[in-house]
């Protein structure tokens, strides 16, 4: 008997761990904080002097792409890309794909929910230095990003990635 989780367990775990700190931080900063009440601009946590929590309501996806698209569309588009991951974690082997699967998986429902329930994305956290101003994101744009870190991890640490770097 085999114990320990599948790949397939090991993503979907991710992605209900990562979808519940998505959550919990923005009920949190919603309403812990109060940044729900407007006005927003008055809303700002100096935390160090490159970093700020500030409250930004984002209708588009990362950066504020595609915010000019309907909320409907956003939501079905999210939709669609987490039942294509699901699928891909379902038949994944590897943990370290299941892993960054889940991850994004779990940040991509994070802010299917926030679409759904209030019909835009909660964003908290802003870095900047300088004059340089990074975008204003939440936890779920993290776990993305680590699912897609842990993902690129997988796919250079697999045998036949390693024969095809070694200059043969």
């Amino acid at each position: 008997m085999r114990w320990g989780l599948s790949a397939r367990d090991y993503g979907l775990l991710a992605a209900g761990v990562a979808l519940l700190f998505d959550q919990a931080t923005k009920l949190f900063m919603l309403y812990g904080l109060g940044f729900r009440s407007e006005p927003y601009e008055s809303h700002v946590i100096p935390v160090l002097p490159f970093f700020n929590i500030i409250m930004v309501w984002n209708k588009g996806v990362s950066y504020g792409w595609l915010s000019w698209l309907s909320p409907a569309f956003l939501v079905l588009f999210a939709v669609l890309v987490v039942g294509g991951l699901g699928v891909w974690l379902w038949l994944s082997q590897s943990r370290a794909l299941a892993l960054g699967l889940g991850l994004i998986m779990g940040g991509a429902l994070g802010n299917l929910l926030d679409r759904m329930v209030y019909g835009r994305v909660a964003d908290f956290f802003h870095f900047y230095v300088r004059g340089f101003d990074w975008y204003v994101f939440n936890v779920a744009d993290v776990e993305i990003t680590l699912g897609v870190i842990a993902m690129l991890y997988d796919a250079l640490h697999k045998p036949e990635a390693k024969a095809v770097g070694s200059g043969d």
